[in-house]
């Protein structure tokens, strides 16, 4: 059975009891940014300069995953 490959990235940090995560996703490209704090958290995309989702383009292969 081939071993399927991982669609995202994360990058996380914890400070106290909150999380926040950076999450790529390998397809797309699109960032994310993931906040969760005890019982609540909140999922959005990453905005550049003019407003639109942060898109970056990576060559086949590349990446860490975490």
């Amino acid at each position: 059975m081939a071993r399927k490959e991982k669609r995202f990235i994360v990058h996380s940090e914890s400070i106290g009891m909150a999380s926040v995560k950076i999450i790529m996703d390998k397809l797309t490209g699109v960032h994310y940014l993931y906040f969760f704090d005890g019982c609540s958290g909140g999922l959005t995309a990453l905005l550049d300069k003019d407003g639109k989702p942060f898109i970056q383009k990576l060559e086949d292969g590349a990446g860490d995953e975490r």
